[in-house]
């Protein structure tokens, strides 16, 4: 079953999705004429709060929106999945990383403006936001099964199985194996892992979207700075590899690696999933985030969303790739996933360094498994009626435990099938609706002072 699962997600993020991702991506920024990347400064004055509207529709502030999408962004996919890609497509992974995230700007700002111009309302009459909607009120009611489908796979991708799985790694490989344990009852030591977890994410998901939003507000600051301040410090200590360094992710970007048959493509394909792992760009999660702003102005979130990207890989993900690059750690060939990562801060701060990534993936990877619960919640709603949807819940801390005993190859490999599908619906409507967004969007920046 394992390898069903690996082979399927690596047929579907074939050519076929890397041309919808990247391609898609393309044509917002070549169709948009650049036109939301003038307006970052904008974009930041609408984060702090500038344009907030305490009586405008939807639940949470453009802050704790963006927050929250992040703290489901930010997290194991920039520890350890940015290790995933260099282990497996080399440092050139890093390179596609980057291009697919640049074109992921403006995908966000496009997914994530059409999510608050057609929000539509669920079973129970509340606003919701997100790809289910914008195709059932944006593009009509025929294209529902479109939407059905777009839920379908969302139910199933927005699991903390990947997050559980590299906390209970990284549990082990800080704090139990270098306080002597020599991993007997490793199955044991598991479950109970995941039983924590399971506990911790029931107090706050339990409490819905508010709750959600006020917990990602808090956390998400304190972990960003955390892991990026730690990870420069880093850098400094070794100032002389970073040129280096870039220079080896470019060169290494365009050759032949032997890893994988020498085949750049490959690369390509390898730093693009991972890209889409990390930030979600064009996905359909981040809509359905920023769907829930309140706002009256779509592309004030649109502008908002598209800072997540710039976050998120360009920055973050950034900085775990040279920490793992400068350090060496990606040579050794016996490590992976979190692993990798914990050498680089082990080697560069003997005796805190993995202490301060305990903390940080603590962080990142809680607020992971927050925020996805709530994109689960909202598709199951869809599908079976609002009054259903707590049942979620339940379901999503259940399948805790799995992600605590599963391995790594099968826990990617189905959450990557799952956002593959999850991107086909949500990248057609926006590329459908792109005319919409892009008159929305010169009526507004067009009145700006």
């Amino acid at each position: 079953m394992e390898e069903f699962i690996v082979d399927a997600a690596n047929f579907v993020w074939g050519t076929p999705l890397l041309v919808l991702l990247l391609g898609g991506g393309i044509f917002f920024t070549v169709y948009s004429r650049l036109l939301p990347l003038q307006y970052f400064r904008h974009a930041v004055n609408i984060l702090r709060g500038k344009y907030d509207e305490s009586k405008g529709a939807g639940e949470i502030s453009h802050f704790e929106a963006l927050s929250s999408h992040l703290a489901s962004t930010v997290g194991m996919g920039n520890i350890s999945g940015v290790a995933v890609a260099i282990a497996t497509g080399g440092p050139g992974a890093v390179f596609w990383m980057w291009i697919s995230a640049v074109f992921g700007i403006t995908t966000k700002f496009f997914t994530c403006t059409l999510a608050v111009m057609y929000r539509g309302k669920d079973s129970d009459g509340n606003i919701q936001g997100g790809p289910m909607y914008v195709i059932t009120e944006g593009m009509g009611k025929r294209w529902k099964p479109l939407a059905l489908f777009f839920c379908v796979a969302g139910f199933f991708a927005a699991t903390p199985v990947f997050q559980t799985n590299q906390l209970v790694q990284v549990t082990k490989d800080i704090l139990l194996t270098p306080n002597g344990w020599n991993g007997e009852n490793e199955l044991a030591v598991n479950l109970s892992i995941g039983l924590l977890i399971t506990v911790l994410t029931g107090l706050v998901i339990f409490g819905g979207i508010k709750r959600i939003g006020r917990v990602a507000g808090k956390l998400v600051p304190a972990m960003v700075i955390l892991y990026v301040g730690s990870v420069v410090f880093i850098l400094l200590a070794n100032a002389s590899e970073i040129l280096p360094t870039f220079l080896l992710i470019i060169e290494d970007a365009f050759s032949a690696n032997a890893a994988l048959g020498g085949a750049v493509g490959a690369i390509i394909v390898t730093g693009a999933r991972r890209a889409a792992f990390s930030n979600e760009a064009g996905i359909g999660t981040a809509p359905m985030m920023h769907g829930a702003a309140k706002t009256s102005e779509p592309v004030r979130e649109g502008l908002v969303a598209m800072l997540g990207p710039l976050i998120d890989t360009i920055i973050i993900c950034t900085l775990t790739g040279l920490a793992i690059l400068i350090t060496g750690v990606w040579k050794t060939g016996d490590l992976n996933g979190i692993s990798l990562t914990v050498k680089a801060f082990e080697i560069s701060m003997p005796g805190i360094g993995t202490y301060i990534l305990a903390i940080c993936v603590l962080i990142f990877a809680f607020t992971t498994i927050f925020g996805a619960s709530y994109y689960g919640k909202k598709c199951l709603s869809f599908l079976i009626g609002a009054r259903y949807s707590e049942y979620f819940n339940y379901w999503y801390v259940g399948i805790i435990v799995i992600g605590s005993v599963s391995s790594l190859a099968a826990v990617v490999s189905l959450i990557d099938f799952m956002y593959a599908m999850m991107a086909f619906p949500t990248m057609i409507s926006a590329v459908y609706l792109a005319p919409k967004v892009l008159k929305e969007a010169k009526r507004y920046l067009g009145n700006l002072p």
